[in-house]
């Protein structure tokens, strides 16, 4: 699966995922009114109201972007109905040829793992029929309880081909709380690198990179620097561009020096785009096109500061 996502990326010239974070509040007027008049003010009215959202915004970017990153709580929070509309986004978004990181932030005891795995990853076993349910492509990896926690996903990877990414230093404030702890006189978050690249040797794609990858937020790009070297055939997935603080000209060294290397994540600040003063003069009715409108500058402020590279 780490080809697919290079190929699209290469096909798109776009190291670009759009976090499809759906919150009512992002939602506009017409399509939550919609949904309500067929649903009622219901869990089931909200989740109509995420799913008409999401399939505007991936209708506009899909052929703009190679990815996209549905994060699991924000269907979550409307139960079942929410859950179900993941799954539908995941497979629209498959059908329409784009690569699914599943943002998920699993990772617990070995037998707890294995099921997570399953369900996102791979498949179960249900009677006669082995099935796959989220079926996502990739699946963002808590590490904080080891390899017991990660390994049932890489046995998952390898079986199906398909790839994660482990948390190694995230992007929100409070990160360093934990993560900037020093062991053995270095960063915790180095040490966690490490330990990605060593799962990543076995999990090799047909190139130089391996379907073992990290999460590194935008908003710290010296330890982004730091962790290129620390982990250099893992491909990074770097939150927090746009809305976190992160711009085009942080982000030069997350790369190798291929042009390749990481994917650069913005989720409110493409999807909610409409709601910045510099795209409000789509509206609301608006919205998927303020959508393409923000993927389109990110594209360019990235190659600009990537320069002369393949993006």
């Amino acid at each position: 699966m780490i080809d697919k996502l290079i190929d699209r990326i290469k096909k798109t010239n776009a190291p670009i995922v759009v976090g499809l974070d759906p919150m009512m509040k992002f939602v506009p007027d017409h399509i939550r009114e919609a949904a309500f008049r067929e649903y009622g003010e219901t869990l089931e009215g909200a989740a109509e109201a995420v799913w008409q959202y999401n399939k505007g915004i991936i209708d506009a970017v899909y052929d703009l972007i190679p990815a996209v990153k549905p994060q699991i709580a924000m269907y979550e929070q409307f139960g079942v109905p929410g859950l179900a509309v993941f799954q539908r986004t995941v497979k629209y978004c498959k059908e329409k040829g784009l690569v699914v990181i599943g943002d998920v932030k699993r990772g617990d005891i070995g037998s707890t793992s294995e099921a997570y795995a399953a369900a996102h990853l791979g498949k179960v076993q249900v009677g006669g029929s082995v099935l796959s349910v989220f079926d996502e492509d990739f699946a963002t990896v808590n590490p904080y309880l080891g390899s017991d926690g990660v390994k049932p996903f890489l046995n998952v990877c390898q079986k199906e081909k398909k790839g994660i990414f482990v948390l190694v230093k995230t992007s929100n404030p409070s990160s360093g709380e934990l993560q900037d702890r020093l062991a053995d006189k270095r960063p915790v978050y180095e040490l966690v690198g490490e330990q990605v690249a060593a799962w990543g040797e076995a999990c090799m794609g047909s190139g130089s990179y391996s379907y073992v990858g990290a999460v590194v937020g935008a908003t710290y790009p010296e330890q982004g620097k730091t962790l290129r070297k620390i982990m250099p055939k893992a491909f990074i997935l770097v939150p927090g561009y746009g809305a976190q603080g992160g711009r085009g000209a942080d982000l030069v060294h997350f790369f190798n020096e291929d042009g390749f290397g990481a994917i650069i994540n913005s989720s409110r600040g493409i999807i909610a785009a409409y709601q910045q003063e510099q795209y409000a003069r789509f509206g609301q009715q608006g919205y998927a096109d303020a959508a393409r409108a923000a993927v389109v500058a990110m594209r360019e402020d990235i190659a600009q500061a990537l320069g002369a590279g393949p993006v």
